[in-house]
């Protein structure tokens, strides 16, 4: 995150003097107490500094960096699944394809009746269906799709670091978020390289997220 001068001066004081009170932090700064609370409290939740009661501040000795880090780490895939690209068994390759280009995504899941996942489409799996003579309308996508126990799959509890992982060892575009029911693992979500891709960004440029 990006700090003020104003917090910037804070942490060199709490950093020379700690620990330090907020009423003797605000004195160095010829302020009040109160004008000074929030940025005492951004700078705590931050992970900059620390406090204890009746003792005062105290820096952590935690660079920006090093708090990134561990704030990236605790993100999990809940927080950032997207609504998930499905299609049924029986659906053609052609209407696959067709799907795939109007939602401008590049992985499509396979599920059944249950909303269960049954298969996973890869852009290379319907371009490689598409090579030849075959009519694409009466080629169904189970014919071609990437079938259970190779697909990879997360849940929403999961740490979005570790799926974030698992996109780059496994080398695809997306991960079905998957929720465990008696008919099998019901899709709720997906998180793609374009979502962790954003997530990173978003944070160095101290958005949101």
């Amino acid at each position: 995150m990006e700090l003020s001068k104003r917090q910037e001066r804070i942490i060199e004081i709490v950093k020379e003097a700690g620990p330090i009170t907020g009423e003797n932090i605000a004195e160095k700064l010829s302020l009040t107490r109160a004008t000074l609370r929030p940025d005492l409290a951004i700078l705590t939740m931050a992970g900059f500094l620390d406090a204890r009661p009746r003792v005062g501040y105290f820096f952590t000795g935690k660079t920006g960096s090093e708090l990134l880090t561990e704030q990236i780490k605790k993100f999990k895939v809940q927080q950032f699944q997207h609504v998930p690209i499905v299609v049924k068994e029986s659906v053609s390759v052609y209407d696959a394809i067709s799907t795939m280009f109007l939602e401008d995504v590049g992985t499509l899941f396979v599920v059944d009746d249950h909303s269960c996942l049954t298969g996973v489409l890869s852009r290379k799996d319907l371009l490689r269906a598409s090579i030849g003579q075959q009519d694409l309308n009466s080629v169904p996508v189970h014919i071609i799709m990437t079938r259970m126990p190779n697909i990879t799959v997360c849940r929403k509890e999961d740490l979005l670091i570790d799926v974030a992982m698992k996109l780059i060892n496994k080398q695809i575009d997306g991960i079905p978020v998957v929720r465990d029911t008696e008919a099998g693992l019901e899709v709720i979500g997906r998180i793609t390289k374009t979502t962790i891709t954003k997530v990173f960004v978003e944070l160095i440029t101290n958005d949101q997220v």
